[in-house]
């Protein structure tokens, strides 16, 4: 796959590399021909000293042919122009622009293009750090109103159907981690100890969650 990443700061020249190895073949863009040093020895892929919103800098990157487009400049509204153009002119199939006002990031992806906030994301890695035993999520929609959370299967819900956890129109099993692999979570799967939850949650319902995830489950369902 060829892929472009626009911006060459601390995001991208750790991006650029980890996609080399994947696989994919690379083009980086950076206004700064000095930012480059910042790339591994070695790393191979092509240079590009321009902007990332400007046509003949992107064709010189391979937009034409690009399958993907990644915009991670330290400026917003860099990367929202440059995806744009991506998506809009160059019809690139997958664009993401990283963004640092979450308020922002909600109002872009109404409009069609994905973002990463970088403030909320951090804030949810620090917070799973600080309080590891509270619901604390993986993934949150740009909206903030949708989250994916992760939690170990309290004890007393070993041996029960993991349906019995889902609140209609507020939480539901997405997946489950037993031993070394995850599953999608099926209908009727009961959980086992040492299991794994992620549950994608409206961000309203946490609270609700937390509460069903404690209570002892009643066997026999009286």
């Amino acid at each position: 796959m060829n892929v472009i990443v626009v911006g060459c700061g601390r995001v991208g020249a750790e991006l650029a590399p980890a996609l080399v190895r994947a696989g994919h073949q690379v083009s980086i863009i950076d206004k700064s021909e000095s930012a480059f040093r910042r790339l591994d020895e070695g790393f191979d892929g092509r240079l590009v000293h321009g902007s990332g919103f400007d046509r003949d800098d992107l064709l010189a990157a391979g937009v034409a042919d690009a399958h993907a487009l990644a915009a991670v400049t330290s400026g917003d509204n860099t990367n929202i122009l440059t995806a744009r153009i991506a998506r809009e002119v160059f019809e690139v199939g997958h664009v993401v622009a990283r963004i640092y006002d979450p308020r922002r990031a909600v109002i872009y992806e109404r409009l069609g293009i994905p973002t990463v906030a970088t403030v909320t994301w951090t804030t949810e890695q620090v917070m799973r750090r600080l309080a590891p035993a509270a619901v604390a999520s993986d993934w949150t929609a740009a909206t903030g109103e949708v989250v994916l959370v992760e939690r170990a299967l309290p004890d007393h819900w070993a041996g029960r159907a993991l349906d019995e956890l889902t609140i209609p129109g507020c939480s539901v099993v997405s997946a489950v981690r037993r031993d070394a692999s995850t599953r999608v979570c099926s209908a009727g799967l009961v959980g086992q100890p040492g299991d794994i939850v992620y549950l994608t949650v409206h961000r309203d319902a946490i609270d609700d969650l937390s509460v069903l995830l404690e209570r002892v489950p009643v066997r026999g369902g009286h």
